[in-house]
């Protein structure tokens, strides 16, 4: 008896390994292909030339002024966005934790009992009886060894989303700080430019109590006070809307900030010199580890590619393990008792046949999104080559035209001075001086305008070249209890 059932258990075994060897070689899933990003752009950028960009410093590094620096840390700080990616990142970690459960089994302690009265007429002995049975264990639920990788897949695509949504708040961190950098320079911008018009309201206040004096006299014409009167409103209408637009951006900086500064209140002009460091744009190459949303765009191409495995792995069979150890008795003192003990183990092996092409729709769904996370990626590519190439367009473009406002800004001034010699000894009408002093004004205001937009876009190329690194010592976590961003420069 025992060799026949020695010999059943031989024949069982031979044929599920003959059953699992077949369904290896005949129900493979089928293969995907994977797809190879390349370099969507040119070798060089048109404004510069082919070396090496210099390692990254702290941000703290790239921004001379420390107001701004306040500024910038102070943003980096109490921000609502910055808050939001790096909750962001806690949520894709949490997730990436819920999917990396799945890998292992749950196991759980249970007990229970049940107390039963069965009728005499159901009752095999024809009389009625009271039945119990009690129980105690650890009990393991039903299990799936990752045998073809599913789980493994999923669980490392949860852990791409992760490095991505890592990278991501890096890209919000740089744009903060870009952002805050420009709008810092915006306020400058309307400072300087207030404070000519207030200068320049003065002096035309001034000008038009004299014109009034010289018509009480009778020593000049109305016509010539009221031009000095259109002067002097003109200057007066400027000032109220530099006033009123310095005041918005000083709330479009408060969004920034995250909480009032009382460095906002304080008047200040341009820089003279420049705002971010001599930054070298290196190679269009070196973007592929500086910039935060490529990288971002890489992992998401990973995940796509781990999602795909997951789909092929669901073509193979499943194999599911629930089982239990403990004991077990009829009655509740002898749970404990010798011979109590009981156990269980029931494996279950799947293997889907017919779903109505719910598989291979599902393979290639995550192909479909495999290609497009690849035209994501190269998007992301020419999208970073774009901004580093307009970034250096424009301090090229803006730093002619620059030289070309300030000497216009100095033929304008002479204009000026002759017309006010040529109206003093009577050789030409108020009119002209007028209008001397209204180009006069407007150049002295395009050339300030022609300044921070040169400034700007040196902080332009900042953020396109990916900003600068981080900084822990200057940039505290929003609350300890968070992760830290995820780092990652891996390349498919």
């Amino acid at each position: 008896m025992a060799k026949t059932m020695e010999t059943q258990r031989t024949r069982a075994a031979g044929l599920l390994a003959a059953v699992l060897a077949g369904l290896l070689v005949g129900c493979g899933a089928p293969q995907a292909q994977r797809a190879q990003p390349v370099m969507p752009v040119a070798d060089s950028y048109p404004q510069a030339g082919v070396r090496d960009r210099l390692p990254a410093l702290p941000w703290r590094s790239d921004f001379g002024d420390a107001g701004l620096r306040a500024l910038i840390s102070q943003a980096l700080h109490h921000n609502r966005d910055l808050r939001v990616a790096a909750l962001r990142v806690a949520e894709a970690r949490a997730g990436w934790d819920l999917q990396r459960a799945d890998l292992y089994p749950v196991l759980a302690v249970q007990a229970g009992g049940d107390r039963a009265r069965v009728p005499a007429d159901l009752s095999l002995t024809g009389r009625s009886m009271v039945t119990s049975q009690y129980q105690a264990g650890l009990a393991m639920a039903s299990w799936e060894p990752d045998v073809w990788g599913r789980l493994g897949s999923h669980d490392e695509a949860a852990r791409q989303l992760w490095l991505a949504s890592g990278q991501a708040r890096r890209a919000v961190t740089t744009m903060l700080v870009a952002q805050v950098a420009d709008a810092w320079l915006g306020l400058r911008e309307l400072d300087e430019r207030l404070d000519i018009a207030r200068h320049t309201l003065a002096s035309r206040a001034e000008t038009l109590r004299i014109f009034s004096r010289r018509v009480e006299v009778g020593a000049t014409s109305r016509l010539n006070l009221t031009q000095a009167q259109v002067l002097h409103d003109q200057a007066q209408l400027l000032a109220e809307q530099l006033a009123q637009a310095r005041q918005l951006q000083v709330d479009a900086l408060v969004l920034l900030v995250g909480a009032p500064s009382p460095a906002l209140d304080a008047a200040g002009l341009l820089p003279d010199g420049s705002v971010a460091g001599d930054i070298d744009p290196g190679l269009p190459s070196a973007l592929l580890l500086r910039r935060p949303d490529i990288v971002a765009a890489e992992h998401q191409l990973l995940a796509a590619d781990a999602s795909i495995d997951a789909a092929r792995a669901a073509f193979f069979p499943r194999i599911s393990l629930t089982g239990s150890v403990g004991t077990a008795s009829a009655s509740l003192g002898g749970l404990f008792g010798a011979g109590s003990r009981a156990w269980t183990f029931a494996p279950n092996l799947t293997l889907p046949i017919f779903e109505g092409g719910r598989l291979r729709a599902n393979l290639r769904l995550s192909e479909t999104r495999q290609a497009i996370a690849v035209a994501s990626y190269e998007k992301a590519i020419q999208s970073a080559f774009r901004d580093v190439a307009d970034a250096l367009a424009a301090q090229a473009g803006l730093a002619r035209q620059q030289a070309v406002a300030a000497r216009s800004l100095a033929a304008q001034t002479e204009r000026a001075r002759l017309s006010q010699l040529r109206y003093d000894n009577g050789a030409a009408a108020f009119l002209e001086v007028l209008d001397a002093q209204r180009d006069l004004l407007a150049a002295r205001q395009q050339l300030v305008q022609l300044r921070r937009a040169l400034l700007s876009s040196r902080v332009a190329l900042y953020a396109a070249l990916g900003g600068g690194e981080a900084d822990g010592a200057a940039e505290p976590q929003l609350d300890s209890s968070l992760p830290d961003a995820p780092q990652g420069t891996g390349h498919p």
